[in-house]
């Protein structure tokens, strides 16, 4: 039988207490201490459009947004329209999030902003196609690619909304491959440290992973990240045939996407109502770690998942990455790297402030930026039409077939 841990008896009273009494803790990073790049006049809150309702609509409206829709989280190839795609995976982070949130006292656009931007510089292919990409773009500049990196791209350089620091920061920061027992705010106060700190995750993978975000907010993301998709990514496995009902067991936090979202989210309250950090107890902790590890041996680094992509994504991206440069070098102006990424970007960006032509940028960084842009589909597309004599194929498994 599935266990649903509630929140204690003390807890759950002291919580509707404060609630009666307007005196709920006051944790939430303030509007006020916003910072931008630039002062702008339409970016100023409103009565009705606070300060990061800006930044969300933004992310909602960015051209990159839709292409969430056909981005791969665990599984590729799939014609299903159960499979979990990006597009679920960010709704429900910034679900968990804003639950977690609206407990503890926190600012929920902050939190809605980090969430539904977290993403949106992922690769096609999900993580096989980062590693992929992260090999081609270290190979030629010694810099690594990182989606969280390149999320804060799409959002600060390739589209220079002018996003705040509270919510790049955040996104920059998310990394939901490494966990802690306890999330402390890490301090950041201007542009200025946060584009060297970006800079140094760039060619450090390790100073990235242990860099934590400067909110409670853009923790509780982080942390929600790993919630979202852990239980997510077993269903997806046995709606697949690639795992089966009982390979999962995890007696402390459940092992169904039900149970351990509730236990874990109750757990983070528990442990950090009225606290400046996000903080699990050290058994939830174990049996979250516990529950990746899981998740990895049976699922991420089966040989089951995704044969084809295993075999067939790097030569096709190695022949696109190459091609897309040379184009790039050479001025082709016929090849997709112009007529399909250059001539598209700078339509989005007419009306947005730019201190330099996004053409003129480093030529590898411009490949990159079109490749994680791209959806599974259209990195098959173009490999097609790129290369249309390649032996390179991949076969997607229908709805009806065996």
């Amino acid at each position: 039988m599935p266990k649903f841990e509630v929140l204690s008896a003390e807890l759950a009273e002291q919580i509707r207490r404060d609630k009666e009494a307007g005196t709920l803790p006051q944790m939430a990073f303030s509007d006020a201490s916003v910072l931008r790049r630039n002062n702008l006049a339409k970016d100023a809150a409103t009565i009705w459009r606070p300060t990061f309702v800006h930044d969300i609509d933004k992310i909602l409206h960015c051209p990159y947004y839709n292409r969430y829709t056909d981005k791969t989280q665990v599984f590729s190839l799939w014609k299903n329209d159960d499979i979990t795609r990006r597009s679920l995976h960010v709704q429900l982070v910034s679900r968990i999030s804003r639950t977690i949130g609206s407990v503890l006292g926190l600012n929920l656009d902050l939190i809605e902003a980090i969430a539904l931007g977290h993403d949106i510089g992922h690769t096609p292919f999900g993580h096989i196609g980062e590693s992929c990409l992260d090999k081609l773009y270290c190979k030629e500049t010694g810099r690594h690619f990182c989606h969280n990196l390149q999320s804060v791209r799409v959002l600060d350089g390739i589209f220079p909304y002018n996003i705040s620091l509270q919510v790049l920061d955040g996104i920059a920061t998310h990394n939901g491959e490494v966990e802690f027992e306890t999330y402390y705010p890490a301090p950041l106060s201007s542009f200025e440290e946060f584009d060297e700190m970006i800079d140094r995750c760039y060619q450090d993978r390790v100073y990235m992973a242990k860099r934590m975000p400067s909110t409670l907010e853009g923790n509780v993301v982080r942390l929600a990240d790993i919630i979202a998709y852990l239980g997510k990514d077993r269903q997806d496995a046995m709606r697949t045939g690639t795992a089966e009902e009982g390979m999962f067991i995890n007696e402390d936090i459940g092992s169904i996407n039900a149970e351990i979202i509730n236990n874990l989210v109750t757990n983070i309250i528990e442990n950090s109502y009225g606290k400046p950090y996000i903080k699990l107890d050290s058994k939830h902790f174990k049996a979250l770690r516990k529950s990746k590890q899981d998740n990895y041996r049976m699922i991420y680094l089966s040989d089951s998942v995704n044969p084809q992509i295993k075999s067939t994504l790097q030569p096709m991206m190695t022949n696109i990455y190459g091609q897309l440069l040379d184009d790039l070098k050479s001025g082709a102006k016929y090849s997709p790297i112009f007529s399909h990424h250059i001539d598209y970007v700078n339509s989005n960006t007419a009306h947005y402030l730019r201190e330099r032509p996004y053409e003129s940028g480093e030529p590898n960084q411009i490949v990159v930026d079109y490749i994680a842009s791209m959806t599974d589909d259209y990195l098959i597309e173009i490999h097609a039409y790129l290369f249309p004599e390649s032996d390179l194929k991949v076969q997607y498994k229908g709805y009806f077939d065996e």
